[in-house]
């Protein structure tokens, strides 16, 4: 039985066209990454596809940040009606995900303001780190701390600029209540959220219950399926097509729709095999020690309702890039009929 069938067989949802506001309908960069094309090419693709933001969500999907660069990209996004979302990575200078050859924390985030006024994205996107960030010294809270420092050292060139700062929940960093601290203790004036629907499952929590924690700080959003299903050791989590997970994306969108009216709702379609969290390991915990039984027990729930899913087979680079596409377009069409646009 192949992967498609197994899901298949299992019953997805069936897409049913949602109400409520009106939709905007973004593509993330991070979805099409192995694809050879330039921000250009990227615009083109996804006006085909009648996306209203496009969110590039590293420097290297948009090329450069020379002014007459973003200005050339800012007029082929507007010829083509597409609001443009600009990003970078790290912020933390103590997570293990930062790097300090582009220089300082403060001087990366400088650049993208710039950046981000020449191209006309109304915010910039970062993160903190990932989920080793939860083992290091002082784990989470400590690196929360340092994150606050930063974007407080900041935060008069972001406002002056006219920006905002959308701090997505990354690769296993942070749960909802702690993005939520985070974002709280630099200033929700002028820090959000870029709430991203896979990377929960990430760090044990209930997709769901992330959205209803940030939903008050959303500025941007990343949107994915997953699956998840229990494990001898624990668990497993995989990333999904649309409509092909176990976690109620349907409700999710519907949900997303109601409580952040207006704000783009932007496919970041990855599809992985499973990933192991062996929960049932009294060491696996080292990094999870804060995290309250009731929220553990939302995910647990959604885990029980899964079955173990076949592997992803085996690829060729060429068919890898080909699948890459068709596994965005699946999405976009699943996201087009679910939201009636």
């Amino acid at each position: 039985m192949t992967r498609r069938s197994f899901i298949a067989a299992a019953g997805a949802v069936p897409a049913l066209a949602a109400t409520g506001p009106a939709v905007r309908l973004g593509v993330d960069l991070f979805s099409l990454r192995s694809q050879p094309w330039d921000a250009f090419q990227h615009l083109d693709y996804c006006a085909k596809w009648k996306a209203k933001v496009v969110h590039f969500s590293e420097i290297r999907f948009i090329g450069s940040l020379e002014d007459d660069h973003l200005r050339k990209v800012r007029d082929h996004a507007e010829k083509l009606g597409i609001e443009v979302e600009i990003g970078m990575r790290s912020i933390c200078p103590t997570s293990t995900a930062f790097d300090p050859k582009q220089g300082t924390a403060e001087e990366q985030i400088a650049r993208m303001i710039h950046a981000a006024k020449s191209v006309g994205s109304p915010i910039v996107r970062c993160f903190q780190g990932t989920m080793a960030d939860r083992k290091t010294p002082g784990g989470i809270d400590a690196r929360i701390d340092d994150s606050v420092k930063v974007l407080r050292a900041v935060k008069s060139r972001v406002v002056d600029a006219g920006l905002k700062i959308a701090i997505e929940n990354h690769a296993g960093d942070m749960q909802a209540r702690e993005l939520k601290r985070l974002i709280e203790e630099a200033g929700k004036d002028f820090v959000g959220a870029c709430l991203d629907s896979g990377n929960p499952l990430w760090v044990l929590e209930d997709p769901h219950l992330t959205l209803e924690t940030l939903h008050p700080y959303v500025l941007t959003s990343h949107i994915r399926d997953s699956y998840v299903w229990l494990t001898p050791e624990g668990a497993s989590v995989a990333w999904m097509r649309m409509g092909e997970g176990n976690v109620g994306i349907d409700d999710y969108v519907r949900r997303y729709q109601e409580l952040c009216p207006g704000k783009a709702l932007s496919l970041e379609v990855i599809v992985t095999g499973g990933r192991s969290y062996p929960f049932l390991d009294p060491k696996f915990w080292d990094g999870y020690k804060t995290v309250p039984a009731w929220e553990f027990s939302r995910f647990l729930k959604i885990a029980e309702s899964g079955k173990p899913l076949p592997p992803l087979p085996q690829l060729s680079k060429e068919a890898a890039v080909q699948k890459e596409r068709e596994d965005v377009e699946a999405s976009l069409r699943y996201a087009h009929k679910l939201l009636g646009v």
